[in-house]
C-alpha cells in the first residue's frame, strides 16, 4: 500500500468519525434539553402510551396469499370493535362497557383502542413521506440554485397557495376514500413547509468551509448534499416531522368526520362521524368525548415533542420562560 493510499484512507476514516461525532452530539443535545424539559418528557410519555395501544389493541395478522400468521396474538380491546355486544343500542358507561356502547350496540372502548392503530399509520407514514419530499426539494433547490431553484420554489409557492384541508377533502372525494388516497392527499400539500425551511438552512451551509473542503477533494454533489450537509439540518427536519405528524392526524380526523375516511377501518374521526350520523352528538357524551380527547392528547404530545426539538434547533429558547 502506497503512502498516498494510506493517507487517503486515514482522511476518509477521520471524516466518518467526524460525521458520527456530529450525529451523537445532536442526540446528546436533545437528551440534555429533554432532561430539563417537562413538556418534552410529557409528550414522549403520552406518545409511548399511544404506541403501546396502537400495537397491542388488536391482533396483528399478516397474510401472503394463502399463508397467514398472527404476529401479536392478544388484544387490549375487550371486544371486537365491529361486534354488536349490547342488544339495546346506546348505553352509558357500565362495568361491562366502561365507555358505553354505540347506537349499534358496539363497545366504545374497543373502538377507541382499535382506532389508535389507524391514527399512527396515517400520522407516521404521511409525515415521513411529506418530510422526505420536502427535505429533498429543499436541499436540491438550495444546492444547485439557478433555474433548478426557480422551478422548485415556484412549485412550492403554488402549493403554498392551496388551502390544506379543502384541497384534501376535494381530492379524496374525487379519487375515492381509501387509506392510500387519504395519505396521498395529505402528503401532496404537507411537504411545502419542510421544503422552505430546509432550503434556507442549506443556503447558509453550502458555502461553509467543510463543504468547500469536500468539493476540493472531489466529492460528488450527492455526497456533499446527503453526507456532508444533511446531518447538519437533520434536527430542523426532525422538528418539522413532529409537526407534520400532528397535522396529518388532524387532516385524517377531519376527512373521516366528513365521511371520507378509509372505508372498513375505524379511526377516531370515523367514530365522531358515526356519532353525528346517529344524531347522538348531544345525547351520547360517552361516545363523542373519548375520540375527541384522544385526538387532542395525541396532537398535544407531538407538539410537546416538537417544542423540545425546537429548543435544540434554537438554543436561545432553552432560557426562555
Amino acid at each position: 500500500m502506497s503512502l498516498e493510499t494510506a493517507t487517503a484512507d486515514d482522511d476518509s476514516l477521520d471524516r466518518r468519525k467526524l460525521r458520527w461525532q456530529r450525529r451523537l452530539e445532536a442526540l446528546r443535545n436533545w437528551a440534555g434539553v429533554l432532561k430539563e424539559d417537562r413538556m418534552g418528557q410529557t409528550g414522549i410519555a403520552i406518545l409511548a402510551v399511544f404506541f403501546f395501544i396502537g400495537i397491542f389493541a388488536r391482533p396483528i395478522e399478516i397474510s401472503v396469499g394463502p399463508v397467514w400468521a398472527t404476529v401479536q396474538p392478544f388484544s387490549l380491546a375487550p371486544y371486537e370493535p365491529g361486534a354488536r355486544v349490547a342488544g339495546t343500542g346506546l348505553q352509558g358507561p357500565s362495568w361491562d362497557h366502561p365507555l358505553g356502547t354505540t347506537a349499534l350496540g358496539r363497545d366504545v372502548l374497543s373502538q377507541l383502542l382499535a382506532a389508535t392503530r389507524v391514527t399512527l399509520i396515517v400520522g407516521i407514514v404521511a409525515a415521513f413521506m411529506a418530510v422526505f419530499i420536502g427535505a429533498n426539494v429543499g436541499i436540491i433547490s438550495a444546492y444547485y440554485g439557478g433555474w433548478v431553484d426557480d422551478i422548485l420554489m415556484r412549485i412550492t409557492d403554488v402549493v403554498y397557495g392551496v388551502p390544506f384541508l379543502p384541497f384534501a377533502i376535494a381530492l379524496v372525494f374525487i379519487i375515492g376514500a381509501s387509506l392510500v388516497n387519504v395519505i396521498f392527499a395529505i402528503v401532496l400539500i404537507l411537504w411545502r413547509g419542510t421544503a422552505r425551511v430546509v432550503r434556507s438552512q442549506v443556503l447558509s451551509h453550502k458555502q461553509r468551509p467543510y463543504v468547500e473542503s469536500a468539493r476540493a477533494i472531489g466529492a460528488s454533489d450527492f455526497r456533499i448534499m446527503y453526507v456532508q450537509i444533511m446531518p447538519n439540518v437533520l434536527p430542523l427536519i426532525s422538528l418539522y416531522a413532529a409537526f407534520a405528524v400532528a397535522w396529518a392526524v388532524i387532516a385524517e380526523a377531519s376527512l373521516s368526520f366528513l365521511g371520507l375516511g378509509p372505508p372498513g377501518m375505524i379511526s377516531w374521526g370515523e367514530m365522531i362521524y358515526d356519532v353525528r350520523s346517529a344524531g347522538a352528538l348531544r345525547e351520547a357524551w360517552w361516545w363523542v368525548f373519548p375520540p375527541g380527547i384522544a385526538i387532542m392528547l395525541f396532537v398535544m404530545s407531538v407538539f410537546f415533542i416538537g417544542r423540545s426539538l425546537e429548543k435544540v434547533v434554537n438554543p436561545e429558547l432553552r432560557h426562555s420562560k
